[in-house]
């Protein structure tokens, strides 16, 4: 009888935590350097109207990342759109299928769906699950991401990675590589910022040049390399596994 208990307890445990990720939870950034900005402007293309700019500041208190999105020309089919950023920046080719997989530092994967109530154990690349999808038409979102980081070396800094945009069958529509338009300096007091969104219609057309252009794939499944601010989260996620199983064998003897 108590074996027909803990059997199927484990596998609850074991599901969720593939679903908040192999290393935990994803964690607030709180360092990240103030007036630090990057952008990532998607590029003209003859395959796609889509044309747009995502600006990502550090927010004023160094607590995550203040993200300003601009798109025009979306398809009026094949939405819901999705995008996130990826692993691999865009080669001079514009290869999009070149982006690899979601940028996901704490290995999480992608096959459950990102639960936007509790963002932190979402992929930290999943700005879409986290924020919202992109709708027809003209598109602007503001909001503040606690998960993004801007400081170089950690498995959540994106400075060096790229943004895709795909239907909602995963194609992959366009993509652009952030580029470096502030460096910023370290933040210093309380952090105070939110996880909060915003989304209007845009009327105004964005503007768009250079960049990479895009190509049609599905997305990869492979999971990004571990985040060096990921080692606290491991250790709670493991002490924490530790002692449900103890009391778990406990109950069993």
């Amino acid at each position: 009888m108590r074996t027909s208990i803990i059997l199927p307890t484990l596998s609850f445990l074991a599901l969720a935590a593939a679903d908040t990720g192999r290393l935990g939870d994803a964690e607030v950034v709180t360092n990240n350097p103030i007036g630090a900005s990057y952008e990532a402007r998607l590029p003209n293309s003859a395959t796609t109207d889509v044309r747009g700019v995502f600006i990502a500041t550090s927010n004023p208190s160094g607590r995550g990342v203040d993200f300003q999105i601009t798109l025009d020309g979306i398809p009026s089919t094949g939405g819901p759109f999705m995008y996130h950023i990826h692993d691999a920046p865009i080669p001079p080719n514009g290869t999009c299928a070149q982006a690899l997989a979601h940028q996901d530092p704490y290995i999480r994967g992608e096959e459950t769906p990102c639960d936007a109530t509790a963002p932190q154990t979402c992929q930290v690349g999943d700005l879409s699950g986290k924020h919202g999808n992109i709708t027809s038409g003209s598109f602007h979102a503001a909001y503040t991401d606690l998960y993004a980081s801007l400081v170089p070396g950690l498995g959540s800094f994106f400075g060096n990675r790229s943004v895709v945009v795909h239907f909602s069958n995963k194609t992959r529509i366009t993509c652009a590589n952030f580029e470096v338009i502030g460096h910023g300096a370290v933040p210093s007091g309380s952090p105070n910022g939110t996880n909060a969104t915003t989304m209007v219609t845009a009327t105004a057309t964005a503007s768009a040049t250079g960049g990479a252009s895009g190509s049609a794939t599905a997305t990869p499944v492979s999971p990004s390399a571990p985040a060096q601010q990921t080692t606290n989260a491991a250790v709670r996620t493991l002490a924490g596994s530790g002692a449900v199983l103890a009391a778990l064998a406990a109950f069993v003897l």
